[in-house]
């Protein structure tokens, strides 16, 4: 069958209801009869909180590799085209393509059914199950909109878009749309989620109301929706804005910030196993961050020390470092913390208030930010001349701060169309300079070549 690949085979689905949900069967479809069952479905960890798209994250700038490591056979040529920015780079299999729709068949199965057992639970846990639905349905969607479409913006609101899917109809092919209407489906998703869900969970792994505001400020930002970024990020802070103090945790250690920390709102990763971004030990050791970064962390900022580890016990060229800050917490993961955090609210918020000219509460979220991420007793403060001296040392920090968390894509991508901060990127790879100018089409990857073969989508152009 050649409809969609990216729609999901019926055997996949039944495999992960088969897996996960204690449900009745007839045949090879399964029911849902219950909000149990709903649950069961969300809560499955390995479904909705892991294996988000990871190319963005290998064409950002946060990294390089040395000709050693690049010229290594553990290293795919599929990564070494997307490394350097080829034109052609394009993934065959529709591996992330199809984790992603997965996400939002599974979302969508769950809507459906609610809509059938509605008065059979108290109106509450409806309500949280649709909201934890919607949440994770356009959770799903936006990574693919930062790689696969245009920038948003007023001279791509038509441009091809993505396939929006709202029933579990595996018939139902609905063609690529616009970036507009990419964008409408993920913020109308996450307003109804964010009036739906409860304000906090019992573990991060679920959605919740602060997930939904985050994650609306997040996207906002994204659209440089700044006003509305604002509003939204202001609201989730109303409702949790703890913040680790970097002085409790142990210097020194491979992994030393604790998996489900306080910080974190809603625990994702993006597996990067066997990419050209696996940091591991020894040999395994492949991606080096910017120097750049690390010569922005002064010497009393922990920061240097607990998301960034000089490679000493690693066969790399001396003075070069590897990224430790990874909020998954477990040492040796092949996955990297893209979830939703506290930290990075508080710069969406300040980014904005500076936008909007509010230098004062600007350099007030930078101070309650970074009094945390200094050693005791000696952070200098945030200081700032006016708003646009401001918001670049916002932009600055933002980067050193939300190191490798998948972020850093998206931003190039919009900060790429100010001319006060638009890169211009490049890497040498034996002897050979690749570039990306901003604002390049290459900015758009190129849709896996197995979801083209097998569907009728459009390839982005080059």
């Amino acid at each position: 069958m050649k409809k969609y690949i990216l729609l999901i085979v019926c055997v996949l689905t039944v495999t992960a209801c088969e897996k996960y949900v204690d449900i009745k069967k007839s045949g090879s479809q399964s029911f849902i009869e219950t909000t149990k069952d709903c649950q069961l479905i969300l809560d499955n960890y390995d479904l909705f909180n892991i294996n988000y798209p990871v190319d963005g994250e290998i064409a950002a700038d946060d990294y390089y590799l040395d000709d050693n490591r690049y010229n290594s056979d553990v290293i795919t040529l599929e990564d070494k085209a997307l490394y350097t920015w080829q034109p052609n780079a394009i993934r065959a299999a529709s591996t992330q393509w199809v984790a992603s729709y997965n996400k939002i068949y599974h979302c969508n199965l769950v809507l459906e059914a609610l809509e059938k057992i509605k008065g059979t639970d108290q109106p509450a846990v409806i309500s949280n199950l649709q909201g934890s639905a919607l949440f994770l349905r356009a959770y799903a969607l936006w990574p693919l909109a930062q790689m696969y479409i245009k920038p948003y913006g007023a001279a791509t609101m038509q441009e091809p878009g993505l396939p929006i899917h709202t029933r579990s109809d595996i018939n139902d092919v609905p063609g690529r749309g616009t970036v507009k209407e990419t964008y409408d489906a993920i913020v109308n998703d996450l307003t109804q989620a964010a009036g739906l869900l409860s304000n906090t969970s019992s573990i991060s792994s679920r959605p919740n109301k602060a997930a939904a505001l985050a994650m609306l400020a997040r996207v906002y930002l994204s659209m440089e929706d700044y006003p509305n970024a604002l509003s939204a990020a202001d609201a989730a802070l109303k409702l949790k804005s703890d913040l680790l103090d970097y002085n409790t945790l142990e210097l020194g250690s491979y992994n030393p910030f604790p998996r489900f920390n306080k910080e974190v709102i809603f625990h994702a990763v993006i597996d990067h196993q066997n990419s050209v971004l696996e940091v591991g030990f020894g040999d395994e050791n492949k991606a080096l961050i910017d120097p750049v970064i690390i010569s922005a962390y002064q010497n009393d900022d922990l920061r240097k020390q607990l998301l960034v580890k000089e490679n000493l016990d690693v066969p790399v060229p001396s003075g070069t470092y590897r990224f430790i800050g990874n909020y998954e917490g477990a040492v040796g993961s092949s996955a990297l913390f893209n979830g939703l955090a506290v930290d990075e609210l508080y710069l969406v918020r300040a980014e904005c208030y500076a936008r909007a000219g509010q230098t004062a509460n600007a350099v007030n979220d930078m101070n309650t930010l970074l009094a945390t991420r200094w050693v005791s007793g000696t952070y200098p403060g945030f200081t700032v001349s006016n708003a646009t001296d401001a918001l670049t040392k916002i932009l600055l920090e933002r980067r050193k701060e939300l190191l490798m968390r998948g972020l850093r894509w998206t931003d190039l991508r919009r900060l790429n169309k100010d001319s006060r901060f638009a890169k211009n990127l490049s890497r040498v790879v034996n002897g050979t300079v690749y570039t990306l100018p901003a604002n390049d089409p290459r900015y758009t990857l190129l849709i896996p070549q197995e979801v083209i073969t097998n569907s009728k989508l459009p390839q982005n152009s080059r």
